[in-house]
């Protein structure tokens, strides 16, 4: 039975040598080729992730400015009314946008809007200049929740300085 097998690898040594030899690379390749693919999706997976994030930044950034400068505007009108009436300059007052006006795009979004004044009393020039100042912030998940905050949390904030003269 033995002299039978010797004949047989007698007959295709050569072959047999050469597929023995290269038994097993291919199965390096392949895991060095799977190994290397996951490596780039998961670079792939966390490049998509933080742009995910900035475009939400981005986002909740416009809508602060835009609340931050509908603060400066409701403190001016409350400054200079349309009808000629003698407008006020509180010192400070808070607003949350989102309830009052009910707009869905200001959800999340108060505006702290403070007011000062300096009045000069010169001969030819008697005025008084007004320093608005509406800081708007907006967030979203629970960002306040102390231990349990959610890790989905966005707060941004926004300021706008107006100066008006009387």
């Amino acid at each position: 039975m033995s002299l039978n097998r010797e004949f047989l690898f007698s007959s295709q040594g050569c072959q047999l040598a050469k597929r023995s030899k290269q038994t097993g690379s291919a199965l390096v390749i392949g895991v060095f080729i799977i190994t290397v693919m996951f490596l780039l999706a998961a670079t792939l997976i966390n490049v998509l992730d933080d742009a995910d994030q900035e475009i939400s930044l981005e986002v909740w950034g416009t809508r602060a400015f835009a609340a931050a400068n509908s603060g400066a505007d409701r403190a001016l009108a409350a400054l200079f009314p349309v009808d000629g009436s003698a407008g006020s300059c509180p010192t400070q007052t808070t607003w949350n946008i989102g309830t009052a006006t009910g707009l869905v795009g200001f959800n999340g979004c108060s505006v702290v809007m403070t007011c000062s004044s300096v009045t000069t009393n010169l001969p030819q020039n008697n005025m008084t200049q007004y320093l608005i100042t509406s800081t708007a912030t907006c967030s979203t998940g629970q960002c306040d929740s102390g231990s349990d905050s959610d890790a989905s949390c966005i707060r941004v904030s926004r300021q706008v300085e107006v100066e008006a003269r009387d």
